[in-house]
């Protein structure tokens, strides 16, 4: 029940030297905000990579894909403030430090392929958790009446729909630094299921059931089928191991009582370092249990199936975390378009009113605007979600085309710009080629993705699909 409702708009707070609100985030509240995002559903499939390339590529490539994101990283740290690392002005949104370090318009090419890239991977979070809650009904019908049974197959849209109202809810939650508890919850719940992956799979290994594994890809010859696949593999990894897109937004969350590139360089290392070893634990372990028949995701349908109420719970720790990292992600598409209504409508009670509103004992603030455009958000998400259940294919061509620009480019120039190195130096050789080795795989993986989803489009009807 409300009991009461004020305008609060006026009220004295604590705000930061550009005038926002007073940031509270610390080193682990960055840490949980990254694992959050990285360490996701997708570390399940990361088995199906290494099946894919065999030991030896495997293994480099999870350990050259987390060296380079965590160098390119580091460089993103130092764009947070300009001119200066320390003492310059804030620049709280991705698109804000590439227009102040290299000008022009790069910022408009950075916020599409930024935003497009965040609204994908809501649609994928969405259509994975539906696939986990699915994956549960399925494991409990295939304990009862078999595994293969035809009356075990159910629609993913009711928990799309189900899984649409809840994020209306926690959408509320107004910025990054207010959804730690929710970061912490997720990040927990994602160390839970991978570590439940990991266990199946060890278990497996040890009772002597493991299958056959290869130090370079799987067996047979290199058909142009097993080549896509390894191309593919190769993107699940480099996406899986990207945060750049979210990079700046959490360093906003940051509270400035010591410098905020320092303290997010400690963030970038510790999660990095943390999403390594349980990137490869679980990759490893997985492969070897599994072998060249190494499912999409060992803890899916597809996977693992005993015992069955551990399955059930790793799936529910995937459900809990996705809730959490689809608000993440979602952040910084919500706080762009608040901050450019504001802008644009500066004297606008429905957009700049908040109301505190009692409920027993409960406070909430409420945004007219905000309730409105981030609940029609969701259901635009929730809607595309349903329509296009082969949307991971999707997902792998946008992850694919934003890593790169993301996470290698706009970094690797704006440390070029900031640092005010000269063409031909060693230095600036040696970033431009980086640059160009992760444009190469970029484009390559994004023909790989292409061909998956051009295979989809012939399987799917959209609002159709049952798992």
């Amino acid at each position: 029940m409300v009991e009461s409702v004020s305008i609060t708009a006026n009220e004295d707070i604590l705000v930061d030297d550009d005038g926002k609100p007073k940031r509270t985030g610390t080193v682990w509240t960055a840490t949980a905000h990254i694992i959050t995002a990285v360490i996701g559903a997708g570390v399940l499939s990361l088995p199906w990579a290494m099946a894919q390339l065999g030991w030896i590529i495997g293994i480099l490539s999870f350990l050259i894909c987390s060296s380079v994101i965590l160098y390119t990283s580091n460089l993103l740290t130092d764009c947070y403030r300009s001119p200066d690392s320390v003492t310059g002005q804030r620049n709280s949104t991705y698109m804000e430090a590439v227009k102040a370090n290299l000008g022009g318009r790069m910022h408009l090419i950075c916020g599409i392929v930024q935003y497009t890239n965040l609204t994908g991977a809501a649609i994928g979070y969405t259509i994975t958790t539906s696939i986990s809650i699915v994956a549960i009904r399925k494991i409990n019908c295939f304990h009862k009446k078999g595994v293969g049974s035809d009356e075990c197959r159910f629609s993913n849209n009711p928990y799309m729909i189900g899984l649409g109202i809840v994020e209306i809810f926690l959408s509320q939650i107004p910025h990054f630094h207010k959804i730690s508890w929710l970061s912490i919850i997720a990040s927990i719940m994602s160390f839970g299921y991978a570590f439940i992956g990991i266990g199946l799979s060890l278990a497996t290994i040890i009772q002597g059931k493991g299958r056959s594994t290869y130090l370079i890809a799987s067996k047979g010859q290199f058909t142009p089928d097993k080549i896509w696949n390894m191309l593919v593999a190769l993107g699940n990894i480099t996406v899986a191991s990207s945060y750049s897109q979210i990079a700046i937004d959490i360093q906003d969350s940051l509270k400035s009582s010591r410098a905020e590139n320092a303290v997010m360089k400690m963030a970038n290392k510790m999660a990095i370092v943390t999403m390594t070893v349980i990137f490869l634990l679980c990759a490893c372990s997985g492969y070897a249990a599994f072998g060249s028949d190494t499912p999409g995701s060992i803890l899916m349908s597809s996977g693992f199936k005993e015992p069955f109420w551990l399955i059930n719970i790793a799936n529910v720790f995937i459900v809990i975390h996705l809730l959490g990292a689809y608000q993440v992600l979602c952040q910084p598409i919500y706080g762009v378009v608040e901050t450019l209504a504001k802008q644009q409508w500066p004297n606008s009670t429905f957009i700049m009113e908040e109301f505190s509103v009692s409920i027993g004992k409960v406070k909430l603030n409420i945004n007219l605007f905000r309730l409105v455009w981030r609940t029609v958000f969701v259901v635009v998400v929730t809607i595309l979600a349903m329509a296009m259940p082969f949307f991971n294919e999707i997902l792998a061509l946008l992850g694919a085309t934003a890593y790169w620009p993301l996470g290698i480019y706009f970094p690797v120039e704006m440390f070029i710009a900031k640092q005010k190195l000269k063409k031909r130096t060693f230095q600036w050789i040696g970033l431009q080629t980086l640059n160009a080795i992760f444009m190469l795989l970029a484009i390559a993986v994004a023909c790989a993705a292409i061909h998956g989803l051009n295979e989809s489009l012939r399987k799917y009807k959209p609002f159709m699909y049952k798992g």
